[in-house]
Protein backbone atom coordinates (compact mmCIF):
# COMPACT_ATOMS: atom_id res chain seq x y z
CA UNK A 1 0.00 0.00 0.00
CA UNK A 2 1.20 3.35 -0.86
CA UNK A 3 2.38 5.61 2.01
CA UNK A 4 0.15 8.27 3.01
CA UNK A 5 0.64 11.80 2.45
CA UNK A 6 0.31 15.51 3.58
CA UNK A 7 -2.90 17.00 2.26
CA UNK A 8 -1.36 20.23 1.51
CA UNK A 9 1.65 18.29 -0.01
CA UNK A 10 -0.72 16.32 -2.59
CA UNK A 11 -2.82 19.50 -3.98
CA UNK A 12 0.92 20.93 -4.87
CA UNK A 13 1.91 17.60 -6.14
CA UNK A 14 -1.52 16.64 -8.40
CA UNK A 15 -0.85 20.78 -9.46
CA UNK A 16 -4.05 22.15 -7.58
CA UNK A 17 -2.31 24.64 -5.46
CA UNK A 18 0.84 26.63 -6.37
CA UNK A 19 2.32 25.99 -2.96
CA UNK A 20 1.82 24.71 0.78
CA UNK A 21 0.53 28.01 1.78
CA UNK A 22 -1.89 28.82 -1.07
CA UNK A 23 -3.13 24.81 -0.54
CA UNK A 24 -3.43 25.62 3.25
CA UNK A 25 -5.69 28.67 2.26
CA UNK A 26 -8.04 26.68 -0.25
CA UNK A 27 -8.36 24.19 2.73
CA UNK A 28 -9.41 26.55 5.13
CA UNK A 29 -11.93 28.35 2.87
CA UNK A 30 -13.15 25.02 2.41
CA UNK A 31 -13.09 24.92 -1.08
CA UNK A 32 -11.34 21.25 -0.98
CA UNK A 33 -12.90 18.16 -0.48
CA UNK A 34 -11.30 14.80 -0.46
CA UNK A 35 -13.46 11.93 -1.35
CA UNK A 36 -16.40 13.99 -1.69
CA UNK A 37 -16.04 15.46 1.68
CA UNK A 38 -14.88 18.91 2.87
CA UNK A 39 -11.23 18.84 3.95
CA UNK A 40 -10.62 19.90 7.97
CA UNK A 41 -6.78 20.11 8.50
CA UNK A 42 -3.81 20.58 5.90
CA UNK A 43 -1.88 18.53 7.43
CA UNK A 44 -4.55 15.79 7.04
CA UNK A 45 -2.88 12.10 6.00
CA UNK A 46 -4.34 11.03 2.50
CA UNK A 47 -4.05 8.04 0.52
CA UNK A 48 -2.42 8.69 -2.99
CA UNK A 49 -5.70 7.36 -4.92
CA UNK A 50 -7.95 9.88 -3.14
CA UNK A 51 -9.97 11.80 -5.34
CA UNK A 52 -9.75 15.41 -4.45
CA UNK A 53 -11.71 18.11 -6.07
CA UNK A 54 -11.29 21.92 -5.63
CA UNK A 55 -14.99 23.68 -5.01
CA UNK A 56 -15.10 27.29 -6.49
CA UNK A 57 -11.46 27.32 -7.36
CA UNK A 58 -9.97 31.01 -6.73
CA UNK A 59 -8.35 30.62 -9.72
CA UNK A 60 -11.27 30.34 -11.90
CA UNK A 61 -10.20 28.41 -14.60
CA UNK A 62 -13.48 27.90 -17.52
CA UNK A 63 -12.84 24.47 -16.73
CA UNK A 64 -11.58 21.57 -14.62
CA UNK A 65 -9.45 20.48 -17.64
CA UNK A 66 -7.29 23.30 -16.72
CA UNK A 67 -6.07 21.46 -13.83
CA UNK A 68 -5.24 18.94 -16.09
CA UNK A 69 -2.84 20.77 -18.61
CA UNK A 70 -1.13 22.65 -15.31
CA UNK A 71 -0.22 19.58 -13.97
CA UNK A 72 1.76 18.13 -17.46
CA UNK A 73 3.25 21.92 -18.04
CA UNK A 74 4.59 21.15 -14.35
CA UNK A 75 6.08 17.85 -14.96
CA UNK A 76 7.30 18.48 -18.74
CA UNK A 77 9.21 21.64 -17.21
CA UNK A 78 12.43 19.66 -16.99
CA UNK A 79 12.34 19.10 -20.78
CA UNK A 80 12.34 23.12 -21.63
CA UNK A 81 8.36 23.49 -22.28
CA UNK A 82 8.05 27.06 -22.20
CA UNK A 83 4.53 28.66 -23.53
CA UNK A 84 5.52 32.22 -22.89
CA UNK A 85 5.72 33.70 -26.41
CA UNK A 86 5.19 30.39 -28.15
CA UNK A 87 1.74 29.85 -30.79
CA UNK A 88 -0.16 27.30 -29.32
CA UNK A 89 -2.56 24.80 -30.76
CA UNK A 90 -5.48 23.24 -28.46
CA UNK A 91 -6.97 20.19 -30.38
CA UNK A 92 -10.47 19.10 -28.82
CA UNK A 93 -10.54 22.90 -27.21
CA UNK A 94 -14.40 22.54 -26.15
CA UNK A 95 -14.86 25.18 -23.46
CA UNK A 96 -11.14 26.27 -23.03
CA UNK A 97 -9.53 24.62 -20.09
CA UNK A 98 -6.06 24.02 -21.53
CA UNK A 99 -6.77 27.42 -23.51
CA UNK A 100 -7.02 29.28 -20.98
CA UNK A 101 -3.94 27.91 -19.07
CA UNK A 102 -2.08 28.66 -21.95
CA UNK A 103 -3.12 32.35 -21.80
CA UNK A 104 -2.69 32.44 -18.21
CA UNK A 105 1.72 31.14 -19.19
CA UNK A 106 2.07 33.67 -21.40
CA UNK A 107 1.30 32.05 -25.19
CA UNK A 108 1.52 34.52 -27.81
CA UNK A 109 -1.50 32.92 -30.02
CA UNK A 110 -3.67 29.93 -29.23
CA UNK A 111 -5.65 28.57 -31.99
CA UNK A 112 -8.51 26.71 -30.31
CA UNK A 113 -9.88 23.99 -32.13
CA UNK A 114 -12.92 22.14 -31.94
CA UNK A 115 -15.42 19.82 -33.88
CA UNK A 116 -18.19 21.73 -31.88
CA UNK A 117 -20.10 24.89 -32.02
CA UNK A 118 -19.59 28.14 -29.57
CA UNK A 119 -18.73 25.72 -26.69
CA UNK A 120 -15.26 28.17 -26.11
CA UNK A 121 -15.76 30.41 -22.98
CA UNK A 122 -16.72 33.74 -23.91
CA UNK A 123 -13.94 34.95 -22.11
CA UNK A 124 -11.27 33.61 -24.27
CA UNK A 125 -13.39 34.14 -27.34
CA UNK A 126 -12.78 37.87 -26.73
CA UNK A 127 -9.64 37.79 -26.62
CA UNK A 128 -7.21 38.48 -29.07
CA UNK A 129 -4.73 36.18 -28.58
CA UNK A 130 -7.21 33.42 -29.31
CA UNK A 131 -8.38 31.94 -33.12
CA UNK A 132 -11.42 30.09 -32.45
CA UNK A 133 -11.87 26.98 -35.11
CA UNK A 134 -15.53 25.91 -34.34
CA UNK A 135 -17.28 22.64 -36.96
CA UNK A 136 -13.25 21.19 -37.71
CA UNK A 137 -12.42 17.87 -37.29
CA UNK A 138 -8.90 17.89 -36.15
CA UNK A 139 -8.55 14.91 -37.80
CA UNK A 140 -8.35 16.38 -41.00
CA UNK A 141 -6.31 19.47 -40.05
CA UNK A 142 -3.84 21.24 -42.36
CA UNK A 143 -0.82 23.30 -41.28
CA UNK A 144 -1.93 25.59 -43.47
CA UNK A 145 -5.48 25.96 -42.15
CA UNK A 146 -4.32 27.77 -39.22
CA UNK A 147 -1.54 29.67 -40.26
CA UNK A 148 1.29 27.16 -39.79
CA UNK A 149 2.43 24.93 -37.58
CA UNK A 150 2.22 26.06 -33.10
CA UNK A 151 5.48 25.61 -31.44
CA UNK A 152 2.78 23.70 -28.70
CA UNK A 153 0.30 21.35 -29.74
CA UNK A 154 -1.97 19.97 -26.74
CA UNK A 155 -5.31 17.61 -27.23
CA UNK A 156 -7.57 16.64 -25.23
CA UNK A 157 -10.05 14.79 -27.39
CA UNK A 158 -12.97 12.21 -26.24
CA UNK A 159 -14.54 9.58 -28.30
CA UNK A 160 -11.75 8.75 -31.12
CA UNK A 161 -8.42 7.37 -30.94
CA UNK A 162 -5.28 9.71 -30.69
CA UNK A 163 -3.62 7.26 -33.05
CA UNK A 164 -6.49 8.57 -35.95
CA UNK A 165 -5.69 11.88 -35.17
CA UNK A 166 -1.89 12.03 -34.77
CA UNK A 167 -1.36 12.46 -38.60
CA UNK A 168 -2.61 15.76 -38.13
CA UNK A 169 -1.39 16.84 -34.77
CA UNK A 170 2.19 16.06 -35.92
CA UNK A 171 1.96 17.98 -39.12
CA UNK A 172 0.66 21.07 -37.15
CA UNK A 173 3.56 20.79 -34.71
CA UNK A 174 6.81 22.77 -35.79
CA UNK A 175 9.89 20.06 -36.30
CA UNK A 176 11.59 21.83 -32.74
CA UNK A 177 8.12 22.36 -30.83
CA UNK A 178 6.37 19.79 -28.53
CA UNK A 179 3.06 17.51 -28.97
CA UNK A 180 1.54 17.45 -25.84
CA UNK A 181 -1.71 14.75 -26.00
CA UNK A 182 -3.50 13.32 -23.52
CA UNK A 183 -3.63 10.11 -24.04
CA UNK A 184 -7.24 8.24 -22.37
CA UNK A 185 -6.89 4.78 -21.99
CA UNK A 186 -10.98 4.32 -22.37
CA UNK A 187 -10.77 5.80 -26.25
CA UNK A 188 -8.11 3.42 -27.28
CA UNK A 189 -8.53 0.19 -25.86
CA UNK A 190 -11.85 -1.64 -27.14
CA UNK A 191 -14.93 -1.93 -25.02
CA UNK A 192 -14.31 -5.58 -24.27
CA UNK A 193 -11.17 -4.58 -21.88
CA UNK A 194 -13.73 -1.19 -20.43
CA UNK A 195 -14.71 -2.18 -17.11
CA UNK A 196 -17.76 -0.96 -15.79
CA UNK A 197 -18.93 2.77 -15.80
CA UNK A 198 -16.51 2.56 -19.04
CA UNK A 199 -13.44 3.20 -16.62
CA UNK A 200 -10.09 1.30 -17.27
CA UNK A 201 -8.91 -0.06 -14.33
CA UNK A 202 -6.06 -2.52 -15.01
CA UNK A 203 -2.43 -0.99 -15.14
CA UNK A 204 -1.31 -3.08 -18.31
CA UNK A 205 -4.29 -2.25 -20.17
CA UNK A 206 -3.61 1.28 -19.74
CA UNK A 207 -0.02 0.95 -20.11
CA UNK A 208 -0.81 -0.73 -23.41
CA UNK A 209 -2.54 2.34 -24.44
CA UNK A 210 -0.03 4.78 -23.45
CA UNK A 211 2.08 2.53 -25.80
CA UNK A 212 -0.02 2.05 -28.69
CA UNK A 213 -0.22 5.67 -29.04
CA UNK A 214 3.62 6.30 -28.40
CA UNK A 215 4.02 3.09 -30.87
CA UNK A 216 2.33 5.33 -33.89
CA UNK A 217 3.88 8.58 -33.15
CA UNK A 218 7.25 6.76 -34.10
CA UNK A 219 5.99 5.66 -37.58
CA UNK A 220 5.23 9.09 -38.05
CA UNK A 221 9.11 10.51 -36.85
CA UNK A 222 7.37 11.82 -33.37
CA UNK A 223 9.29 10.15 -29.89
CA UNK A 224 8.03 10.45 -26.50
CA UNK A 225 10.46 11.83 -24.01
CA UNK A 226 7.95 11.56 -20.76
CA UNK A 227 5.05 10.52 -19.83
CA UNK A 228 3.28 11.60 -17.02
CA UNK A 229 -0.15 10.80 -14.87
CA UNK A 230 -2.43 14.22 -15.19
CA UNK A 231 -3.14 15.23 -11.77
CA UNK A 232 -7.21 14.89 -12.16
CA UNK A 233 -9.12 11.96 -13.21
CA UNK A 234 -11.40 11.75 -15.85
CA UNK A 235 -15.05 12.09 -15.16
CA UNK A 236 -15.87 8.76 -14.35
CA UNK A 237 -12.44 7.93 -13.18
CA UNK A 238 -10.51 6.91 -15.68
CA UNK A 239 -6.76 7.37 -15.07
CA UNK A 240 -5.26 9.70 -17.98
CA UNK A 241 -2.05 10.18 -18.99
CA UNK A 242 0.19 12.99 -20.80
CA UNK A 243 2.94 11.90 -23.66
CA UNK A 244 5.37 14.86 -24.20
CA UNK A 245 6.23 14.19 -27.80
CA UNK A 246 9.34 15.70 -29.69
CA UNK A 247 10.14 15.07 -33.63
CA UNK A 248 12.84 12.27 -33.93
CA UNK A 249 14.88 13.96 -36.63
CA UNK A 250 14.96 16.95 -34.32
CA UNK A 251 16.04 14.94 -31.21
CA UNK A 252 19.20 13.59 -33.17
CA UNK A 253 20.19 17.09 -34.59
CA UNK A 254 19.81 18.16 -31.39
CA UNK A 255 21.84 15.43 -29.10
CA UNK A 256 19.18 16.29 -26.15
CA UNK A 257 16.83 14.26 -24.07
CA UNK A 258 15.80 10.94 -24.27
CA UNK A 259 13.41 8.74 -25.74
CA UNK A 260 11.54 6.38 -23.70
CA UNK A 261 10.93 2.68 -24.51
CA UNK A 262 8.09 1.07 -23.53
CA UNK A 263 9.69 -0.77 -20.22
CA UNK A 264 9.72 2.58 -19.44
CA UNK A 265 6.37 3.58 -19.87
CA UNK A 266 5.01 0.55 -18.27
CA UNK A 267 7.03 1.51 -15.03
CA UNK A 268 5.02 5.08 -15.52
CA UNK A 269 1.59 3.63 -15.75
CA UNK A 270 2.38 0.85 -13.40
CA UNK A 271 3.31 3.60 -10.59
CA UNK A 272 0.26 6.05 -11.67
CA UNK A 273 -1.52 2.56 -10.90
CA UNK A 274 -0.58 3.16 -6.95
CA UNK A 275 -1.23 6.97 -7.17
CA UNK A 276 2.94 7.86 -7.77
CA UNK A 277 2.26 9.80 -10.26
CA UNK A 278 5.69 11.40 -11.21
CA UNK A 279 6.99 11.64 -15.13
CA UNK A 280 9.74 10.23 -16.21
Amino acid sequence: MAARRRLDVELVRRGLARSRAHAAELIEAGKVKVRGLPAGKAAAGIDPADPIVLVGDEDDYVSRGAHKLRGALEAFAPLGVTVSGRRCLDAGASTGGFTDVLLREGAAEVVAVDVGYGQLAWSLQSDDRVRVFDRTNVRHLQPDDIGGPADITVADLSFISLRLVLPALTACTKTDGFLLPMVKPQFEVGRERIGAKGVVRDPAVRAEAVIDVVAEAATLGWSAVAVARSPLPGPSGNVEFFCALRNSRFLEQDGTGSVLSSEDIERVVSAAGSSEGDAV
